[in-house]
């Protein structure tokens, strides 16, 4: 069945983003969008992004994933090192992380390459979670094919009775990455398709050119 979206359209009209007031880290200005959006405009899970990897099959796949914690120095999400998406990054650590605010008409590419967090911090961040989080992790041979539901429930209930009033220790096969970026686009929606795009690339000496592009 065919299916012509081609009288789908929206115009932009929210925001501005402008070279002469750009800060000269991108950090800065990724910090100040996202605190923008989560307080200024209604979307839910703000720290929700897409993540691109190279498969071992040689194909590229995205999926979204959660945000947990961004510095200086990257962007840190947790996941089974064991899964598709874990095997990828060890694989092949050049990523791209993606960011789409539609209510703010705000999207940011990041490119980077991703590498393990220290075990302490995995640690610390696996203790922190609910305790059906947890058990979740411990349920899932994430992206391995299973029968059927009932084996992954059937298998949550015996581990609930077996650790049942005992702390549960984050396994050796889950845990952070943190993507350290080399490349960031700030794109803001404008009329008329002439899109504001702002990209800061890192050079050799770690400071950040800084170019519009065309929309």
């Amino acid at each position: 069945m065919d299916a012509d979206l081609g009288d789908y359209r929206k115009s932009y009209e929210k925001g501005a983003l402008l070279l002469d007031n750009v800060p000269e880290n991108p950090i800065e200005l990724f910090r100040n969008w996202f605190i923008e959006v989560e307080r200024h405009f209604n979307i839910e899970e703000t720290n929700a992004m897409t993540i691109s990897t190279i498969g071992l099959d040689g194909y590229p796949k995205s999926r979204v994933v959660l945000l947990k914690k961004y510095t200086h120095e990257g962007f840190i999400f947790y996941t089974n090192y064991e899964s598709e998406k874990g095997k990828a990054i060890l694989e092949n650590p050049n990523v791209c992380l993606s960011f789409f605010w539609h209510s703010a008409e705000r999207q940011i590419i990041i490119k980077g390459k991703a590498e393990k967090i220290p075990e302490n911090l995995s640690d610390g961040y696996f203790e922190s979670r609910p305790r059906g989080s947890q058990l979740g992790a411990l349920v899932s041979n994430q992206s391995e094919v299973v029968t059927n539901r009932e084996v992954l429930e059937t298998k949550l209930k015996a581990l609930e009775l077996k650790f049942e009033g005992q702390p549960l220790e984050r396994p050796e096969y889950w845990g952070g990455f943190m993507v350290r970026p080399v490349e960031l686009e700030f794109w803001q929606g404008r009329p008329n398709r002439l899109h504001d795009r702002i990209r800061y690339q890192l050079q050799e000496d770690y400071n950040w050119k800084i170019d519009r592009l065309a929309p």
